[in-house]
């Protein structure tokens, strides 16, 4: 398969590079301000390449779509794996706090999907998993921006999956905790993990396992699907 994944260069994006590289996909990820990480991933991987990318930017993200389909010759699977937070509660919250995380996780996910639907549904197959979060299931205080911005991913899962199904396209999401990775590195584990019924941070790869599962074609009777992986939170 020939997949694409939006901030590829850390976390649950680069366990999911780095799966698919060694499953022998061919793989491009975006990556924006990590280039000697993507550096790296690239000399490890001879099936990978990356392309520097602000996925907030639909400039950015036509021009690199652009060189993606170049250097693979199209687009099986997306994975839309791009996020950031800017947490504070909503009372202190400025205004680019709540318009970054949008742009960032949700105006994203319009701008790339719409440019990599057009040739799956000419081939009639394709597969596409949006990551979004247990906060966008539940809502956590302090993340009134992040909850909202995932749970409109959540709801356009769901929508887009009945515009594709037809075309033997599948849309799910898949929904982690708290998973350890740099973008969880600074909260409290120790307390954060008596909340978790399964008592422990996830790892990036538990994602990277669903996520394949998903794109494989043991999935191809599931869409529009929201699962959670969050040791039994939410």
């Amino acid at each position: 398969m020939r997949i694409l994944i939006t901030g590829g260069s850390r976390g649950i994006g680069r366990a999911c590079v780095e799966l698919f590289a060694k499953q022998n996909h061919d793989v491009v990820f975006f990556y924006c301000k990590n280039a000697f990480t993507a550096d790296e991933i690239c000399k490890q991987y001879a099936n990978v390449s990356a392309v520097q990318c602000d996925v907030s930017s639909p400039d950015e993200v036509r021009a690199a779509v652009a060189e993606c389909i170049e250097k693979l010759g199209g687009i099986d699977v997306l994975i839309n794996n791009a996020g950031i937070r800017r947490d504070g509660l909503m009372v202190f919250m400025e205004d680019n706090d709540w318009a970054d995380v949008m742009r960032t996780n949700l105006d994203s996910f319009f701008y790339l999907t719409k440019l990599v639907v057009n040739p799956m549904i000419r081939a009639r197959r394709g597969r596409i998993v949006n990551i979004t979060s247990i906060s966008g299931v539940t809502g956590l205080p302090g993340q009134v921006n992040y909850s909202s911005a995932k749970a409109a991913l959540i709801g356009a899962t769901k929508a887009l999956s009945k515009e594709l199904a037809a075309r033997k396209i599948t849309v799910n999401a898949v929904a982690p905790g708290f998973i350890a990775t740099d973008m969880t590195a600074e909260l409290d584990e120790s307390e954060l993990k008596k909340t978790i019924p399964m008592g422990r941070f996830g790892q990036p790869e538990e994602v990277a396992a669903l996520v394949s599962f998903l794109v494989s074609e043991q999935a191809a009777y599931i869409t529009g699907q929201t699962i959670n992986i969050a040791g039994g939170l939410g």
